[in-house]
C-alpha cells in the first residue's frame, strides 16, 4: 500500500537527507490532533512542531506549508482503507463502504477532511493536491475492485480505455459521494443495513431495488 510518506517525497521531488518514518508519522498525527483542537485558521506550522517535538525547519524541508501538510495529513488515513476479498462484489464494496464510514467517523478525520474542502473552493492549488494526493490515489480501490469483479465474470470486460477510466471516475464519485453526504452531511448512520441497500442500487440501479 502506497504510504503518504513515501507519496509526499515523490511529488516534492526533494533530495537530501533521508525522511524519517517516525518524525513524518508525528507530524501528521500532531496536525491532526491540532486540527482538531484548533481549527483550520488557528493551526500554524509553529504549533505543529511543538506538537510533533520537531524544529519548525524540518516541517518546511518536508512541506512547503499548510495546505501542503494538512492534505497529507488526510491522505494518510485515507490509505488505510483495504479492498478485501469476501467472494463477490457486492460483499467487498459493501465492506469498503463500512471501513470509509468508520473512518468518517473519527474526530480527526472528519475535522481535517472539512476543513481541506471548504478551503479548497477558495484555493485552485489545494483542491489539485487532494484530487493528487487523495481521490486519484483512492480510485485504486474502484480499479482493483472491478478488475476482481471481471476476473469472476460479475462485469463485463471493457475494451475502450477511455470509457474504463470514465467508468471508474463515476464508480467513485458515487461511492464517496454517498457515503460523506450521508456521514458529514445529513449526519446519519452508515450501518449494515444501508451499506447493503446502497450497494444493490449501485449494482442493480433503480429498476431492481
Amino acid at each position: 500500500m502506497v504510504t503518504a510518506m513515501h507519496s509526499s517525497t515523490e511529488r516534492s521531488g526533494r533530495t537530501g537527507r533521508p525522511r524519517s518514518v517516525e518524525a513524518d508519522a508525528a507530524i501528521l498525527g500532531a496536525t491532526r490532533d491540532a486540527l482538531v483542537e484548533l481549527g483550520w485558521s488557528k493551526l500554524t506550522l509553529g504549533d505543529v512542531a511543538t506538537r510533533a517535538g520537531v524544529a519548525k525547519t524540518t516541517l518546511y524541508r518536508r512541506w512547503a506549508g499548510k495546505n501542503e501538510l494538512v492534505v497529507d495529513a488526510v491522505a494518510v488515513l485515507f490509505d488505510e482503507l483495504e479492498l478485501p476479498d469476501l467472494g463477490s462484489l457486492a460483499a467487498d464494496v459493501e465492506d469498503v463502504v463500512l471501513q470509509f464510514a468508520r473512518l468518517l467517523e473519527r474526530p480527526e478525520t472528519r475535522t481535517a477532511l472539512m476543513a481541506v474542502v471548504s478551503e479548497s473552493t477558495r484555493d485552485d492549488a489545494l483542491r489539485a493536491r487532494i484530487r493528487s494526493s487523495i481521490v486519484e490515489r483512492q480510485k485504486r480501490l474502484v480499479l482493483e475492485g472491478r478488475q476482481r469483479a471481471q476476473e469472476r465474470g460479475e462485469l463485463p470486460v471493457q475494451s475502450d480505455d477511455e470509457a474504463a477510466a470514465r467508468t471508474a471516475d463515476l464508480i467513485f464519485d458515487v461511492v464517496a459521494g454517498a457515503v460523506v453526504h450521508r456521514s458529514l452531511v445529513s449526519a446519519e448512520p452508515v450501518d449494515r443495513a444501508w451499506a447493503a441497500s446502497f450497494v444493490r442500487l449501485l449494482l442493480n440501479g433503480l429498476t431492481h431495488v
